[in-house]
């Protein structure tokens, strides 16, 4: 997951809404909904954001990492040769130490900054580009999504509290290929009602892969997850989906997370993201002036997981494990 990715026809479900208000009018959002907090945590509004890092010339860095305009991606959707495997494997392999990593050392009182430095500073040392930086604009090297911050949070000087729980999104570029995963923690002591909404949200993310196989249609991964949340009493948030992923960051297909009929069957050698997001609440969101921030309208917490996917000839392969 990294930018949203909204397709006309989610209009038919809820769709993002995107806030073009001053941070005056969002505190005073924040107090009209506080009454719905879902259980005691902290409501997460954007701190201080220290200036874009940079990366060494002689890492091999996306297009957009000057221009912060990444090229179009192809309409179709790419079948991978065994040597596009193998280097999807590779960034997969290490987004996924990078984010095990973050695991280990994220702890209450350290800042979503200090998050973004790890991932930034362990990326490069790995001869990789944090994918994330300047895509699109995006000022930071990774997405720290906090509490009712449903996606694309931008690391900034919030220490993390004890009871928060947070998403944090790794995707490295490697020898030309991205790999993408997310995994959401639980900081502290941390409430029943936040553990199980982490829980159900990984059980979707599970029970979404477990289908894939060629010859599965798309859509059937949003009827999985739709099925999970409901079952658990959550809610999806439709309004950000997976994607196809390789030399590109983000491509075809869309990977939709709720009921939908998006086109298309799988085959062997695609390889794509999976990443729901559950909702304690409606699952509406908006996002903030700095064009990144997606929060929930009603406070509501929120949690994700991700796993970039490939397509076997018999099943699916997680590349990102």
């Amino acid at each position: 997951m990294f930018r949203p990715r909204i397709l006309a026809f989610l209009a038919i479900f809820r769709p993002v809404k995107v806030c073009n208000s001053s941070r005056m009018h969002y505190d005073v959002m924040i107090g009209a909904f506080l009454k719905r907090t879902f259980r005691s945590y902290s409501i997460v509004k954007p701190g201080y954001v220290k200036e874009m890092r940079t990366v060494p010339e002689h890492i091999n860095s996306p297009v957009y990492y000057k221009t912060g305009k990444p090229p179009k991606s192809s309409k179709e959707i790419e079948i991978k040769t065994k040597e596009q495997i193998e280097k999807m494997r590779a960034a997969g392999q290490l987004a996924r130490f990078i984010l095990d990593e973050v695991g280990i050392k994220i702890r209450v009182g350290m800042t979503t900054d200090k998050i973004d430095e790890i991932v930034h500073n362990m990326a490069i040392e790995h001869g990789a580009y944090p994918s994330p930086l300047n895509y699109e604009g995006f000022p930071k090297s990774v997405c720290t999504s906090v509490n009712n911050v449903a996606c694309h949070g931008i690391p900034d000087d919030r220490p993390l509290q004890d009871g928060d729980i947070i998403n944090v999104d790794v995707t490295v570029y490697l020898n030309g290929y991205h790999g993408d995963c997310s995994s959401t923690f639980l900081i502290g002591d941390v409430d029943i009602e936040g553990i199980k909404l982490v829980n159900a949200t990984y059980e979707a993310l599970e029970a979404a892969m477990s289908i894939c196989r060629p010859g599965e249609y798309f859509y059937s991964i949003g009827d999985v997850v739709e099925e999970v949340a409901k079952l658990r009493n959550y809610t999806v948030v439709p309004a950000y989906t997976g994607h196809g992923i390789g030399s590109y960051f983000h491509g075809p297909p869309d990977i939709i997370h709720c009921y939908n009929e998006y086109p298309g069957q799988m085959k062997p050698g695609m390889t794509f993201t999976i990443e729901p997001i559950l909702s304690q609440g409606t699952g509406e969101t908006v996002v903030l002036e700095d064009g990144w921030t997606g929060v929930t309208t009603d406070n509501s917490r929120t949690a994700q997981w991700e796993q970039t996917v490939l397509i076997t000839e018999s099943g699916f392969e997680v590349l990102t494990q």
